[in-house]
């Protein structure tokens, strides 16, 4: 007993939770985060109007499957418009639109214009939704895997928590987040959870199809260590007691 009190008075307490130091009151919040369409994106667009039968055209490729994608392990088919390699997706009627760099907002008004501009329309409404949007919660987690986002807006501390919380083990003053930035590059960042000033950071809001990586802590990697090594003098010891029992049950017979 006193050698267990010992060892958990040993442990430093800030290491193993959040936002160390914050006090009451109002604090600077991260930038609000508005996604854009990129590339391969695949987007939800629904159109209504008072016509409903001149609407339904438009609306026929959100019926149609256009990939499959895995989400937390469960494979899910995905139907909308496809962002092509030059940012368009071929809209019904008004065919190719160019997609990339707006946001659902902006590409919702342009298709509506269009319709309303072309008179196939009176007064149509247009949604846009991004139905791709992912990140992806690796290492020190409960339940590692990639989080469909619905409603494309996501912070690091939800992230974390559809992925079970991290482990006792995890490193919280170093996690990381990997970014894709512009001309295909990579974005790496560090985040310190045991600070307040993540709720600040620019990588609070996430953005589509971030990867957040929680290291393991150093005790993780020596009670793995230590696990491998003593397997196999468990392992040779259960086969002598096997062998003893064995050669009693013999005798005894």
């Amino acid at each position: 007993m006193a050698i267990t009190i010992t060892c958990f008075s040993c442990i430093d307490m800030k290491k193993v939770t959040y936002f160390n130091n914050m006090s009451d009151g109002e604090i600077p919040s991260a930038a609000a985060y508005v996604p854009v369409i990129n590339k391969n994106d695949i987007l939800s667009i629904s159109v209504s109007s008072l016509n409903s039968e001149a609407s339904a055209v438009f609306n026929a490729p959100n019926l149609l499957p256009t990939s499959t994608s895995t989400v937390l392990g469960a494979p899910t088919q995905l139907v909308g418009y496809l962002v092509n390699e030059n940012g368009d997706i071929i809209f019904p009627v008004l065919g190719r639109i160019h997609a990339e760099g707006l946001s659902t907002k902006q590409l919702s008004e342009t298709i509506s214009k269009m319709l309303g501009d072309k008179k196939l329309l009176v007064d149509p409404i247009v949604a846009t939704r991004i139905t791709n949007f992912k990140v992806t919660v690796l290492g020190e987690v409960g339940k590692p895997g990639v989080i469909s986002v619905p409603n494309e807006q996501i912070t690091l501390i939800e992230a974390l928590g559809f992925a079970g919380d991290l482990t006792i083990y995890a490193r919280r003053d170093n996690v990381l987040v990997l970014r894709e930035g512009n001309n295909g590059k990579k974005i790496v960042s560090h985040i310190n959870l045991n600070s307040g000033d993540v709720l600040s950071s620019p990588y609070y809001n996430l953005k589509a199809n971030d990867v957040i990586y929680v290291e393991p802590t150093i005790d993780k990697a020596r009670s793995v260590a230590n696990t491998r090594q003593l397997l196999p003098v468990a392992f040779a010891a259960l086969s002598f007691m096997i062998i003893v029992a064995s050669l009693f049950l013999n005798n005894q017979l």
